[in-house]
């Protein structure tokens, strides 16, 4: 996955839900324009749905050499009026945790079934909510060979009946090789729960690198908003991810 190949194919798909073969979850499927075989990243934007800036992280990808597909989590109610962060925390607090999951498992199997991907690893990357989701994944959805999540949520501040574990409780299921990356200034994510997780992770022997930037806080990758982003640690942060996928998906 050498260089840099900018004729990609792009588009909205419609796939079968895990759960229910009558309920369809709509993507945005990104393609290397070069017709070889290629490993496949399944991406899960943040709590505000699959709005164009993932649409642009997708096609970045497909760029690099992955079949890349953005997951819309809303497909069946529509995205969620989310006017501040209260409402936010609400809507999070209520999303059920196994549906997302189901919804990301039947991602990777339309995924893996793709003739760009053509059984080829998958991995796995998200942001903010989505990072959550994406490492959630990891350690429970079958068949993801590498997981890189963007400042995911470690720990909720409590479980109830949809959110039955915190993530740092699933981590000693954790399956495939793991990149997190964290803000040092996130006020969403303790560095405290980021330390925790290190050592959660380190004690069950898992293989993973935990990667925290001084002066960034939540959402430091996202250019489309100029509070939240902050270059440097984007910079370093896009090929770093890059070299990790291509070392653990590597297709050719």
């Amino acid at each position: 996955m050498n260089g840099r190949n900018h004729e990609i194919g792009s588009g909205e798909v419609r796939y079968a839900a895990a759960d229910d073969s009558d309920v369809e979850i709509g993507g945005y499927l990104a393609v290397p324009g070069d017709g070889l075989p290629r490993a496949g990243l399944v991406l899960i934007p943040d709590v505000r749905g699959l709005h164009e800036h993932y649409r642009d992280v997708a096609r970045r990808f497909a760029a690099r050499g992955f079949v890349t597909l953005a997951v819309d989590l809303y497909s069946r109610e529509g995205t969620p009026d989310l006017p501040d962060m209260d409402a936010v925390f609400r809507w999070m607090d209520a999303l059920p945790d196994a549906r997302v999951l189901s919804d990301i498992a039947a991602a990777a199997r339309y995924l893996g079934a793709h003739e760009g991907v053509a059984g080829r690893r998958l991995g796995v990357t998200g942001f903010c909510m989505g990072g959550q989701y994406a490492f959630m994944a990891a350690c429970s959805v079958p068949g993801l060979s590498a997981c890189a999540s963007w400042y995911g949520m470690v720990r909720y501040a409590e479980t109830s009946t949809v959110k039955p574990e915190s993530p740092i409780e699933m981590a000693p299921r954790l399956a495939c090789p793991y990149l997190g990356l964290f803000g040092a200034e996130d006020t969403i994510i303790p560095l405290a729960d980021v330390n925790a997780l290190r050592t959660v992770l380190d004690d069950a022997d898992k293989s993973f690198e935990i990667v925290t930037y001084d002066d960034a806080g939540h959402a430091f990758y996202n250019d489309t908003r100029p509070a939240a982003y902050r270059p440097a640690a984007a910079r370093d942060a896009w090929p770093r991810v890059l070299a990790f996928f291509e070392e653990h998906l590597a297709s050719r």
